[in-house]
């Protein structure tokens, strides 16, 4: 696998000044990613052999980077602790907060299956298996708890334990399937990115989804099936309920209640908040973060540490020039290439061109003077690139900037053009899909506007936190630097699709009852009411589950864990529980208004298994 070892006494420039720090290239016939397991490994163990006291190897690199991401293990087990516990407050059962954890598991477990033998045929993510676990165990939860809450609802009225399966999945069993479609087809959306391993680790998530899916709609029901009648046992007495909220004496009921006589007040103190906490996203920067943000205890990190010491802080993220020489008076141009660079602000060292041995093809190295994720290195990508073209490209002559650095450069712009036209295709999409099913003009306008707050609080808690360093030692956030430039993508696909169950699964009780009364506030009131313990459950559970991986010391992990942790949390607790019954309650009956014509023309779905919706006035 080793094409290549370069000698620090050979490479002019490989030696620091002080003779300490030297510096020396391995280099392999794959990509990092598609390199051997028991490669990577053994480029670690030599590196273990050979440091003693007095002679340090650190590694850096790619390679370096794909052989030190985590296994996963601990942050899934803290999550689903966290997740066991919040079970139990919930349901004040054993067994029934064994359910959706052995759901989740369930669907992991072939999930991650097909993702290994994926892996062996295209180059995913290193992080991809703890992003998708991160995910994977959340959702998975998530959805079984619907079902599992449904499931005991109408099996408390006196239903028999077949029939309450029935009307769980006629109910919440459909709601999982419209939710999780959601977030599958917006995870595959991100193909749209034109990013191959963007769309690898979306279609990792959404396979890990899909599979969760089916394990709740298929597996979960058999498991009702053989332990419906013990749903409840092994109750744990302070934890089990003694009143529904829908009875009028939960926690649930006092604060719908609350809303409903006070919305104006919880309309601009929710929006005040969520507006703080999404407004750092006006400072966001994408880009990629480099060694420098790994923790200390990382290889990447001392060895970047070690190259800013000895070289300079830019040696970490060299620009290469790769060059097409079609005549000789190209090849003198080139060879004046690294006088005329480093005449350029901002450039510490230009090395001399190397030809192949045709002479028709050249490359060169240019070290910036600052580091790879500084702002003033892009800005420097960007300058060359318009000198090369403009003073240097001839007829003969075409050069382009490329490297590491370059490349993460390019993704982020590209990232960034891309996402308003991917964000406003998924929401307008989802705007139409929510008219036809809840027959009404301003629920789903209202439902785009509260996702796109949702997104924004998740975007700024992570531009605070880990591009500004607000909090930064809680998280072990060593250093700053740029947002990941596929985050966001990544964060608005998966934070659309949850906060969109959390969305239907309000508004279909709420409309349920609004079929029924035709009492528009007391429906809100109502509605918020029986959702309030499942929606605060599922959200602390997710939440929980996400905020565990920022435990690890992968960078992208902990932006991921954090981004959703905090986005679901508020989206739950401010956007489903304040916000949105605050706007119901002030819409009142126009909530519902739907012209007749265009309800004639297209066609009447239901989230639940209900009869076809009359048309709501």
């Amino acid at each position: 696998s080793v094409v290549s070892v370069s000698s620090p006494y050979e490479v002019p420039g490989s030696i620091s000044d002080g003779g300490t720090i030297a510096r020396f290239e391995v280099r392999y016939d794959l990509p990092a990613f598609e390199i051997e397991e028991g490669v990577v490994d053994a480029l670690f163990e030599l590196r273990e052999e050979r440091s003693t006291d007095g002679f340090r190897i650190e590694l850096t690199g790619p390679v370096a980077f794909v052989g030190e991401q985590e296994e996963p293990g601990q942050s899934e087990i803290i999550g689903l602790i966290a997740a066991a516990i919040i079970l139990l407050i919930a349901f004040g059962s054993v067994v029934a907060m064994g359910l959706p954890i052995i759901t989740a598991l369930g669907g992991l477990i072939p999930g991650f299956m097909i993702i290994g033998i994926a892996s062996r045929f295209v180059g995913m993510a290193s992080f991809t298996p703890q992003f998708a676990s991160m995910i994977g165990i959340g959702v998975g939860i998530d959805y079984a708890l619907l079902i599992v809450t449904r499931f005991r609802e109408a099996k408390g009225t006196g239903l028999p334990i077949d029939d309450a399966i029935v009307t769980a999945m006629r109910t919440a069993g459909r709601a999982v399937l419209f939710a999780g479609s959601i977030v599958v087809l917006a995870l595959l959306g991100l193909w749209s990115s034109g990013i191959p391993f963007v769309g690898w680790i979306a279609s990792a998530a959404a396979v890990i989804v899909a599979i969760l899916v089916i394990v709740a709609l298929i597996l979960l029901p058999a498991i009702l099936a053989l332990l419906g009648r013990h749903i409840d046992r092994f109750s744990v007495p302070l934890l089990t309920r003694r009143r529904t909220s829908e009875e009028g004496g939960g926690a649930g009921y006092r604060w719908s209640r609350l809303i409903q006589r006070h919305p104006v007040i919880f309309l601009i103190l929710s929006l005040a908040v969520l507006l703080t906490l999404s407004s750092p996203i006006l400072g966001m920067r994408l880009g990629s973060a480099d060694a420098s943000s790994n923790s200390e205890t990382a290889t990447t990190r001392r060895a970047y540490d070690l190259l800013s010491e000895g070289f300079g802080p830019g040696f970490n993220g060299p620009i290469l020039i790769a060059m097409d020489v079609r005549s000789e008076a190209a090849a003198a141009t080139v060879r004046g290439l690294p006088a005329r660079l480093s005449q350029e602000e901002g450039i510490a060292f230009a090395s001399p061109p190397t030809f192949n041995p045709a002479g028709d093809t050249a490359i060169m190295t240019v070290i910036p003077e600052s580091a790879p994720q500084d702002e003033a290195t892009s800005k420097l990508v960007e300058h060359i690139r318009e000198l090369l073209a403009s003073e240097v490209a001839s007829a003969d002559l075409a050069l382009f900037a490329g490297g590491q650095t370059a490349a993460f450069i390019d993704v982020a712009a590209k990232m960034a053009a891309g996402l308003p036209i991917f964000v406003a295709a998924v929401i307008g999409l989802s705007v139409l899909l929510l008219a036809v099913v809840f027959r009404s003009i301003l629920v789903p306008i209202k439902a785009a506007l509260m996702i796109l707050l949702s997104l924004g609080v998740g975007f700024g808690v992570v531009t605070a936190v880990f591009q500004w360093g607000w909090l930064g030692g809680l998280l072990g956030v060593s250093s700053t630097g740029p947002v990941e430039s596929f985050l966001p993508m990544m964060l608005f696909a998966i934070i659309f699709g949850l906060s969109m169950d959390y969305e239907v699964f309000l508004l279909t009780r709420v409309q349920e009852e609004y079929l029924g009364s035709r009492q528009a506030s007391d429906a809100v009131q109502r509605g918020q009411a029986i959702t309030f313990r499942v929606i605060i459950a599922a959200a602390l559970i997710m939440s929980s589950v996400f905020l565990s991986f920022t435990l690890v010391d992968t960078r992208v992990i902990k932006e991921f864990g954090y981004g959703l942790g905090v986005a679901i949390l508020a989206d739950a607790l401010l956007v489903r529980m304040v916000l949105v019954p605050s706007l119901m309650h002030l819409f009142g009956n126009a909530a519902w208004w739907f012209p007749a014509w265009l309800g004639r023309r297209l066609p009447n779905i239901s989230v639940d298994a209900g009869p076809a919706k009359p048309e709501l006035p």
